[in-house]
């Protein structure tokens, strides 16, 4: 932030921008009393903002507009949110304190504030002196913060609006304030943002995330996305007119629209399902918004399924990928019925159906909740599954057997963990994260049985403790009454709930093996190790580079780095999640490395491949790699599968542009249908 007096054009483009809030203010609130009380809120932030200005030259006070609007315009909240939001910076950048918006606007805005001002604080790294916080101390506040989820999910709703504008203007930020900031943005406010339903701007934050990380990939894909928009978009107009005569016809009121896939949602699949961008098939998708009868749910329900029957008398459907989320919503509340059908082109598009409580609900989450639920309408179901969760986040920060620098790993993993439904032997449906084990299993059924376990039989057939569970799997557990819990457990355990029953058995019952499990839970928090690397510099300061192995970042990568206490500073691709992680916790510990040129130096890189399968081709690789190109092969993986081949290839490379000079060759080889770097 800088100062300087502010010129009549800058009061003019605060004026504009409040005029605009005021409007959508205007349409939210319920009677001038309201409206009054943004009035004033503006008023009184925009003379405690006064000269002060963004690093973008811009007055301060566009920033709690702009985010004020989010709150409203995007996320749907009342009257008390858009003040707080309004004046959400006062407390930490002026001389107000909390008592003083108390007194000018009661207790709740000043609630609402106070929040607010904590989480900046926290995320900021500083105390109300300015000293910096312990990694131990910034944990523990950020716990007590996300706590305020429990008592008044608004503050986090604001917040969430708050970092979007930041988002929006990061390019204004030297890039090590940049790099923390969108660190924190993936590995926290996204998740949250997509737990409460808040999709649109979790999408946006994603994009943007992409674009400062992984620029040439962003550019790359935006661009394929355009020209692919310019050749469908008048194919799926083809494809959605029979669907909307036919629902016209049936009596429906209803709206369809075009839904093209996001740059990072594209990228995203490419790297988890390594498949090259014209692999995506599900680019578009169409979304049918029908008016519904909110008041009377079951009725709305079939007229959903009666659409889902309509428009598949029309084209084919897969069945396997056909999803209810209306019989049973997701976690985050969302509710709509997908189907995917073959177009007159030729290709899959996934078409989404919701009524239009279901599609605000969609869009704008849990505050759409509770606008429904203040007009009279039955919001039970997404409110019990919303208070389910934020009793878990709870449960979860008021354990006292958490350590503090483990607690946002926690509420991360609680955050992105999808679950799945599994079986008992009588066949009792349950619920249990994605990536769980039978032994995660055997302590949710009963910490005794899981004590105990020794083996378990899924699906009949005779399995190990730490066999990772499927979908759908019917999991029997195996005991034995001498049996009790190895530390080596804790290596494969994906549950907190079973990793504190065991830690806790050796703290209770078998202390002599607390030294073993300190090890296991060091070394799994501990990063992987690391190669030395003297062609990477920081600007002005001597030290010790290191390159990280989670993410295997090449000259010519986006990276960040970490500094310890010890002057080595670790090297991060920007998109590794482990970097993320770091600079949730220690974003002050974060650096800008360059990339200095060194032709002797060779780094691994690890390239997937898949196409078909043929003679000759192992050899016709090894050709164009080792001999054509003079790159080094460490290890080569090929498997083949009725008539398809594909493995992996680990190579040997000075910089990023040689291994995708080599991409580029393995792609034009015969039969070779896709090419993508995978780190490892």
């Amino acid at each position: 932030m800088s100062f300087s007096e502010f010129t009549e054009n800058d009061h003019k483009l605060i004026r504009k921008a409040y005029d605009g809030l005021y409007r959508l203010a205007a349409a939210r609130c319920q009677g001038d009393r309201e409206l009054a009380v943004v009035g004033k809120a503006f008023s009184f932030a925009n003379e405690a903002h006064k000269n002060v200005r963004r690093r973008s030259g811009e007055p301060y006070m566009l920033h709690p507009i702009e985010v004020a609007k989010i709150v409203v315009d995007e996320i749907g909240l009342g009257y008390k949110s858009i003040a707080a939001a309004l004046l959400h910076d006062v407390v930490e950048d002026t001389d107000y304190t909390v008592d003083d918006i108390r007194n000018l606007f009661g207790d709740k805005i000043a609630s609402l504030v106070d929040g607010l001002t904590k989480i900046k604080t926290v995320l900021d790294n500083k105390d109300r002196t300015g000293q910096e916080y312990t990694a131990s101390l910034q944990a523990e506040n950020f716990k007590r913060i996300l706590l305020t989820l429990g008592d008044d999910v608004r503050v986090v709703l604001i917040k969430l609006a708050d970092r979007l504008h930041n988002c929006r203007t990061i390019e204004y930020m030297p890039e090590h304030k940049r790099d923390k900031i969108l660190a924190e943005t993936m590995f926290i406010f996204i998740p949250l943002a997509h737990r409460l339903g808040l999709y649109s701007i979790k999408s946006e934050m994603e994009n943007i995330w992409l674009k400062f990380n992984e620029p040439e990939a962003y550019k790359s894909i935006s661009e394929r996305i355009r020209g692919n928009r310019i050749e469908l978009d008048n194919q799926i107009d083809d494809f959605i007119e029979p669907m909307r005569t036919a629902l016209a016809g049936a009596g429906f009121k209803f709206e369809i629209k075009k839904r093209i896939k996001s740059p990072y949602s594209v990228w995203h699949k490419m790297k988890v399902k390594q498949i090259p961008f014209e692999e995506i098939n599900d680019l578009y998708a169409v979304r049918i918004i029908f008016e519904g009868t909110p008041d009377a749910p079951e009725r709305e329900r079939q007229n959903a399924y009666l659409i889902f029957a309509i428009i598949t008398s029309l084209y084919k459907f897969q069945p396997g990928r056909t999803r209810d989320w209306i019989r049973q919503p997701k976690n985050n509340g969302y509710e709509a019925l997908h189907c995917t059908l073959m177009s007159p082109m030729g290709i899959w598009v996934e078409v989404q159906i919701r009524s239009r409580r279901m599609d605000d609900i969609a869009e704008k989450g849990i505050a759409a909740h509770w606008a429904y639920k203040r007009e009279g309408y039955d919001t039970s179901d997404q409110e019990n599954e919303m208070d389910r969760w934020l009793q878990r986040v709870k449960d979860i920060l008021q354990g006292d057997d958490l350590n503090s620098l483990e607690l946002l790993d926690i509420i991360h993993k609680d955050l992105v963990a999808n679950e799945i439904v599994v079986f008992t032997p009588k066949g009792e449906q349950r619920s249990i994260q994605t990536g769980a084990t039978a032994l995660d299993f055997a302590y949710m059924i009963h910490s005794e049985i899981g004590r105990k376990a020794i083996a378990a039989k899924i699906n009949l057939k005779l399995e190990p403790l730490s066999k990772v569970l499927k979908g759908g799997d019917q999991i029997e557990i195996l005991t034995a009454a001498k049996s009790n819990p190895d530390p080596a457990w804790l290596e494969f355990l994906q549950t907190r709930h079973a990793r504190h029953k065991v830690i806790e058995y050796f703290r209770e019952s078998d202390p002599a093996k607390l030294q073993e499990v300190e090890n296991i839970l060091s070394k799994s928090r501990s990063a992987d190790s690391e190669d030395i690397a003297p062609e990477v510099v920081v600007p002005g300061e001597n030290c010790t580079y290191v390159i990280a192995n989670c993410c295997h970042p090449l000259p010519g990568d986006p990276v960040v780095g970490f500094k310890s206490e010890e002057g080595v500073v670790v090297v991060h691709k920007k998109s590794c999640p482990v970097a993320e992680s770091i600079a949730s916790k220690f974003g002050d510990k974060a650096v800008v490395p360059q990339w200095i040129h060194n032709s002797e130096k060779d780094f691994p890189a690890t390239i997937s491949i898949k196409g078909i399968d043929r003679m000759g081709l192992l050899n016709e690789l090894s050709a164009l790699i080792s001999t054509n190109m003079g790159i080094n092969i460490r290890r080569v993986e090929l498997h083949a599968a009725e008539g398809v081949s594909s493995g992996v290839i680990e190579v040997m490379v000075g910089d990023r542009k040689t291994l995708d000079g080599l991409m580029d060759r393995l792609k034009k080889i015969e039969g070779i249908t896709s090419v993508n770097r995978s780190d490892l």
